[in-house]
């Protein structure tokens, strides 16, 4: 069946698909009431909440690159290990590109067997032990982007995460609606914020956000990590940083980091390309607030148009598609000179050009920032629920598969397809 439910911009189309395995028992959702999963700001006091949790959990686990998640029905409970962190029964769960590429291809898998999975909603069952913003019973969702601690994986039935990684779910959405967003609201906001160095500070009313470069620049050098200090510390000069009105070109802004990017873009006063199907995603673009839409289909034609519509000063560029696509993007945009010059910025997502071009900087985004530093995660993560609770936000598509865990590796399949393209598929366990 499918049917539409109230959603920001426009209506969500969610499709519901029964998947080829059996859904989750009655006895497995029997610790949580059905409406816990419906509210948020609210706290159920349902005596199940509070009940003594079981020894072991269904987890899904990958034991060999290449093969099948396989279900173990006697799994550990995660345990807490910070004043800050809580427990988190997990509802649903939102699929990404990486669920099935990491074992198709072998990366991203610091070791095996390994548990999987960036993005679900689900209910507090243990609250942190230090202050915090959440207590038992509150309707949540949450990015894992710290894979290497299979704790706060998604793909079981409780994980852990810290308070400062979790949004609550407005009462008027739902947790399938919500449990896709965090891994692309993080990405997009972090892209934004601290590579090309927006200051969503300067945005208006309720739509105003963190300057995540000022909140990094604050720390001492030292805490941040070897491998992105540079990004974060020099990656883009204060003169650089955009302004508003500056153009921003993004390629494959129908993907869901790219189509949150787009708003984000938007909401702090600069001008945008999306570089897309347009004949597919035109329309949902544009109502997102996209100023210029480039058919993609004739790449050189796309090039020319994007610097025509700039009069060649393109300093901002963000690539969601790859390699070849960033190099297209790159040749667009404007190679900064020496001297007081304004040097370009580009963002690429999962690649980036070989032949780096004077005067444009490349950039790649430091993910684990937002796991790493309690500033930054809870900056990102309270704008988010603002944007969420005053509908300042449009929200992608979403395809339900039923089947619980037992259903995510066909589920994996279909987004593998291609099946429902720029739809995000989340499955309800």
């Amino acid at each position: 069946m499918d049917f539409f439910a109230s959603g920001h911009c426009f209506g969500l189309f969610r499709r519901k698909v029964q998947s080829k395995e059996p859904a989750t028992t009655e006895d497995d959702t029997k610790l949580l009431p059905k409406q816990a999963a419906r509210f948020s700001f609210q706290s159920s006091e349902d005596a199940t909440l509070r009940q003594h949790l079981p020894e072991v959990q269904n987890t899904l686990l990958l034991y060999e690159p290449k093969q099948r998640y396989k279900l173990v029905k006697d799994a550990a409970i995660p345990q807490l290990k910070s004043d800050t962190e809580m427990l988190v029964r997990v509802t649903v769960v939102g699929l990404n590109p990486i669920d099935w590429k990491a074992p198709a291809y072998n990366f991203g898998l610091p070791s095996l067997p390994c548990v999987a999975g960036r993005d679900f909603a689900g209910v507090v069952i243990k609250a942190p032990k230090a202050p915090s913003r959440f207590k038992i019973g509150d309707v949540v969702a949450s990015a894992s982007t710290d894979y290497r601690d299979f704790r706060k994986s998604a793909f079981q039935q409780y994980n852990v995460v810290s308070d400062f990684n979790v949004y609550h779910i407005p009462s008027d959405l739902t947790p399938e609606s919500c449990a896709p967003l965090g891994v692309a609201f993080v990405a997009a906001t972090i892209a934004l914020g601290i590579c090309l160095g927006v200051n969503f500070e300067s945005n208006s009313g309720e739509e105003a956000g963190p300057n995540l470069l000022g909140i990094i620049r604050s720390l001492s050098t030292k805490m941040i990590p070897d491998d992105i200090r540079d990004e974060c510390s020099k990656g883009i000069e204060e003169a650089d940083r955009p302004r508003k009105g500056d153009w921003l070109a993004i390629w494959g802004a129908s993907s869901t980091v790219g189509y949150i990017a787009l708003q984000l873009a938007k909401l702090a006063g600069l001008r945008v390309i999306c570089v897309v199907d347009a004949i597919k995603h035109g329309s949902q673009l544009v109502e997102a607030g996209a100023d210029v839409l480039v058919h993609r289909n004739n790449t050189e034609e796309a090039i020319s148009i994007v610097q025509s519509v700039t009069r060649g000063h393109l300093r901002f560029g963000l690539d969601t598609v790859g390699k070849d696509t960033a190099t297209m993007l790159q040749n667009s945009m404007k190679a900064g000179e020496d001297g007081n010059q304004r040097w370009s910025h580009l963002v690429g997502l999962t690649g980036l050009s070989g032949e780096k071009l004077k005067g444009i900087k490349q950039h790649k985004v430091p993910i684990k920032l937002f796991h790493t530093f309690p500033e930054i995660g809870e900056a990102i993560t309270t704008w988010l629920e603002q944007l969420l609770l005053s509908h300042k936000l449009c929200l992608p598509e979403i395809t339900v598969m039923e089947g619980g865990l037992d259903g995510i590796n066909d589920a994996l399949g279909t987004l593998r397809e291609g099946a429902f393209d720029s739809q995000r598929i989340v499955v309800p366990i």
